[in-house]
């Protein structure tokens, strides 16, 4: 095991190292959120109002934290949730978390923003589901899903909640861009974490060449370093209802809409087809005062049935992923933490960030009095205000 794991006890833990160890740009694209921050924070913030109320004295000694979802059996009720240029972060970032989660038995999502070609993800994990950002054109929406059903997904995820890239003014006051500029700044940051510049930058550069976004259309996009280019998003701006339902009729596998914070569209998206939503404010990077996912979870799960409820933002902890199971979701996904155990300790620390959540989740539902996690209802949490 490597020395900074034997440190590592909770997932907030690995924040604390990979901050030391990640460029300042690095760090702070993975980290922060826009503007403000405010959802960023309301994120974490609004799991402190509510609370549980356990049952005592029930033989709690066959616990299982297995859960299924589109008729899959996972080891666990969360996954890995998609995060562009992972593999800049972490040497082969995409691969190392999708290792990690085969060998876990939980899902992982691969970013359409990653910089490894989506056929080397899938080759090695089968299992891996994989998220696009689609621009509002029918052409280059039908080539990128015929790449990625060529490849061999079989759950697609349309991200819809970026019609315009956000205000990170944090990725500007720590000097982030992608393609990232060459500059004074950047090369005193890669001599000040010599770690990540050698394992990670120069390793990824002398092995596999320059990286480029592999994954945005069905072509290969532009190179993360570059002086003169500029990125091309698409048409963006242009997406709406009418292009989800031309996704449904070219896409035959499990088709998943994520950036959904209100029952109105959440209902929208099932009757156009989808098998499944994950209600999410981006981790708080896109519209900044967006409400938190646990609230829209709460919000949405009474006018939704059929369906499988996803949420991610946020969550760190296993009580955090029982509290959304309780209020009625179906699975959690989770991001950053993963990716900063990946920068810091490659796939054995993506490991043992997941079987920490497992841990939790296991010790808490002994405490809540239940084996199973069909056993939870309403009757064990309460929101602060009710009490």
């Amino acid at each position: 095991m490597k020395k900074i794991i034997k440190k590592i006890y909770a997932l907030e833990d690995i924040e604390h190292y990979s901050r030391k160890h990640l460029p300042r740009p690095i760090f702070g694209y993975v980290s922060g959120g826009s503007e403000t921050n405010s959802s960023l924070r309301e994120n974490r913030r609004i799991f402190e109002d509510y609370k549980f109320t356990p049952r005592i004295l029930k033989n709690v000694s066959n616990r299982t934290t297995e859960t299924k979802l589109f008729g899959q059996s996972w080891s666990a009720p969360f996954g890995i949730s998609p995060m562009g240029v992972s593999a800049l972060a972490a040497y082969r970032g995409d691969l190392v978390l999708a290792e990690a989660a085969k060998k876990s038995s939980v899902p992982m999502i691969m970013s359409g923003s990653s910089l490894i070609p989506m056929e080397d993800v899938i080759s090695l994990a089968p299992e891996t589901w994989f998220q696009a950002y689609l621009p509002g054109e029918s052409d280059r929406i039908e080539k990128l899903i015929e790449r990625v059903e060529r490849a061999g997904f079989k759950t697609l995820i349309l991200t819809v909640d970026v019609a315009v890239m956000a205000g990170r003014e944090n990725n500007l006051r720590s000097g982030f861009s992608t393609p990232l500029r060459p500059s004074l700044r950047l090369a005193y940051d890669g001599i000040t974490h010599p770690k990540w510049t050698l394992n990670t930058f120069l390793r990824t550069i002398l092995l596999h060449g320059m990286p480029h976004f592999e994954n945005f259309f069905a072509t290969r996009g532009e190179p993360i370093f570059s002086s003169s280019v500029n990125r091309d998003f698409g048409q963006r701006a242009n997406l709406n209802w009418k292009h989800l339902e031309q996704i449904r009729k070219q896409w035959k596998g499990n088709l998943i809409v994520k950036g959904i914070l209100d029952k109105d569209d959440a209902i929208i998206a099932k009757e156009i087809g989808a098998e499944g939503i994950i209600i999410s404010n981006h981790g708080g990077r896109q519209l900044d005062s967006a409400i938190s996912s646990l609230e829209a979870l709460e919000n949405i799960v009474p006018h939704l049935k059929d369906v499988s409820i996803m949420v991610d933002s946020g969550f760190r902890r296993g009580n955090d992923i029982l509290k959304a199971l309780v209020i009625g979701a179906d699975f959690v996904f989770i991001g950053r933490p993963f990716l900063y155990a990946a920068s810091i300790a490659g796939l054995e620390g993506v490991e043992h960030a997941i079987n920490l959540l497992k841990d939790e989740i296991d010790r808490n539902m002994a405490l809540l009095g239940i084996n199973s996690l069909e056993e939870l209802n309403s009757s064990f949490l309460r929101r602060k205000k009710d009490i």
